[in-house]
């Protein structure tokens, strides 16, 4: 229901804006610019479908080999005293633990080709847990089918816990934007890495208390405290690495770190299968073909979110909104400086390339080197797109109603957007 109210408002919005710009300012070209959009976001949503369909094929296929060859339920047995807690409604030792596990190190590891896949998988799993429960309810209970259609239609607390999680977007190696700062000219391009990595973690650490506080899941336990104590410990202890190298070697080793594990993790799911005697490419065959009906299913609701955003783009809707917030913020007398880079942290939640072509922007009118350069980096690495992973992830599964997701999903970039204002203020 959020997300239908969301997806309206964009339009109204966008209408509203481009008519007054029509009409009061003469400007003809807003109307056939938020059309042209429309069209080129259609397209952009089908191709980003079309290319995801190879590389879900391949690790959903890996993903398969890893389930039949016993890797997943190892996973799931070592995290279950941790999962147990963060998603008590799962039930213990089940394999969605290994691919929620899968999913986190990819993201964190920056290796969004493989994370988008784990996490579809994960999602597919956590909606038969789902519909297991449905099923026993109906038979308890007497359910219609219109219920149960309804039910199956809304999203668990699990998947909710399981999207903010992503949408956090805890990235420990932001390689991507290390490269665009060194191509855009930036005297050291690393220097926002560590800035980063504090963002990031913030976001996500909000993000498990905010959605925590709505499905009133205890944090306050042994074994959670000793788990973001130990995050707390690793992250201290990465900053600490990292910043001992200089930008060569930090690029060689992250680069180098991310690629020998995703190719040590496919090569172990392979020798896994073997020495259960799974025949693996069968079991690979099986799961690319999963992996090409979940692009399918996708496309309509990437449609749908992408062409909102693309008119709310087109009307001029976001300049206007910077501008509102650049004149309120030097109303109160506060420093302004952040509000060159605020198109970057407000578009990220929308779209991941669009963030990345205002972040772009800012480092090329601002320089690479500027407060604004900079900031607009660590917005672009503190999060992830929300509604983009919401779209995917839930279409993939035919979720519509999202309860508390969009809420918590945005509070977590909310609280990313600010700890990266407070941070760059801190840094630089």
């Amino acid at each position: 229901m959020v997300l239908n109210y969301i997806w309206i408002g964009f339009f109204l919005i966008a209408f509203v804006i481009a008519l007054v710009r029509m009409v009061f300012w003469g400007d003809m070209e807003v109307f056939p610019a938020m059309m042209n959009s429309t069209f080129d976001t259609s397209k952009t949503a089908f191709d980003i479908s079309l290319g995801l369909t190879g590389v879900l094929s391949l690790w959903l296929g890996v993903m398969k080999i890893g389930e039949r060859g016993g890797v997943i339920n190892v996973l799931s047995r070592l995290l279950s005293p941790i999962f147990v807690r963060l998603f008590p409604d799962i039930p213990k030792g089940h394999p969605v633990t290994g691919s929620i596990f899968m999913n986190i190190a990819a993201n964190m590891l920056g290796l969004d080709n493989a994370a988008t896949p784990l996490g579809l998988k994960a999602m597919e799993q956590m909606n038969e847990v789902k519909d297991e429960k449905i099923e026993a309810i109906r038979k308890e209970k007497g359910l219609s089918d219109s219920q149960v259609a309804e039910l199956k239609a809304t999203a668990s607390n699990p998947m909710i816990m399981f999207l903010v999680l992503n949408t956090s977007g805890l990235t420990l190696i932001p390689v991507s934007i290390l490269v665009y700062r060194a191509q855009l000219g930036a005297a050291q391009p690393t220097d926002v890495f560590i800035p980063i990595l504090l963002a990031t973690f913030f976001s996500t650490i909000a993000g498990i208390i905010i959605t925590s506080l709505y499905q009133r899941i205890n944090l306050i336990n042994r074994t959670m405290l000793l788990t973001l104590g130990g995050m707390c410990a690793a992250v201290a202890g990465i900053i600490w690495g990292f910043s001992q190298m200089d930008k060569e070697t930090m690029n060689v080793v992250s680069t180098s770190i991310a690629n020998i594990l995703l190719m040590t993790i496919i090569t172990l799911f392979i020798l896994a299968g073997v020495r259960k005697r799974v025949n693996v490419y069968d079991a690979f065959i099986e799961g690319a073909k999963e992996g090409f009906q979940t692009a399918v299913r996708i496309i309509p609701y990437l449609v749908a979110i992408l062409v909102a955003i693309g008119v709310f783009r087109a009307s001029g809707a976001m300049d206007l909104l910077i501008a509102g917030i650049g004149q309120a913020v030097e109303a109160c007398g506060a420093n302004s400086d952040f509000v060159g880079a605020l198109p970057t942290a407000l578009m990220k939640p929308l779209s991941g390339s669009g963030a990345r072509g205002m972040m772009v922007d800012a480092m090329t009118q601002y320089g690479a080197d500027s407060f604004v350069g900079r900031l607009a980096c660590i917005f672009q690495g503190s999060t992830d797109t929300t509604f983009y992973i919401l779209a995917v992830y839930f279409g993939s599964v035919a979720i519509r109603k999202t309860r508390h997701a969009v809420a918590c999903g945005l509070l977590a970039d909310l609280v990313g957007i600010i700890s990266a204002i407070a941070i760059a203020y801190l840094f630089f």
